[in-house]
């Protein structure tokens, strides 16, 4: 064969190399478009001391005389020393939490949500459908006319 129908050997990695620039281009649009994405819930929660700290020594300066400006300064340092190594030594605590709080939250909303359906439909939890709370089939309550007047559930979480 002659030089010049010989073809180069075709790069191994060209696949894995495309896909790699790809997904840098798409990571770059979506931070264009979107910002960062978030950090961990440690990140998040160093974040929020150093935005709270900063808020609260903004407003330090309408505090009158320099024994409360002093004052809330070491408060503001104290703060910072008691979170940062808790941060540093735990910092995937902090995730395990945020994501068993997102889990109470659905846990919670769906308690709600299904309070909201048997309120919506007239039922009422722990007692059959046309029975009384005693027990009894007594029929449709009279309304009173007093305020707060209707039947009230108890949402029971356990």
């Amino acid at each position: 064969m002659s030089e010049a129908t010989e073809q180069p050997a075709p790069d191994a990695d060209a696949w894995a190399d495309a896909c790699a620039e790809d997904l840098a281009a798409e990571k770059a649009r979506r931070r264009a478009a979107y910002g960062p994405p978030p950090g961990s819930a440690a990140e998040e929660l160093r974040k929020l001391v150093d935005a709270v700290a900063d808020k609260v020594a903004s407003l330090q300066s309408s505090l009158p005389g320099m024994a409360a400006q002093s004052a809330v300064q070491q408060l503001i340092g104290q703060a910072k020393a008691v979170v940062e190594p808790v941060i540093e030594r735990n910092p995937d605590v902090f995730d395990h939490l945020a994501a068993a709080g997102g889990e109470l939250l659905a846990a919670y909303r769906s308690a709600v949500e299904g309070a909201e359906r048997r309120w919506t439909a007239g039922e009422s939890s722990g007692t059959g459908a046309g029975t009384a709370p005693g027990g009894s089939s007594g029929g449709p309550k009279k309304d009173d006319g007093g305020a707060g007047a209707g039947p009230t559930e108890h949402i029971d979480l356990d």
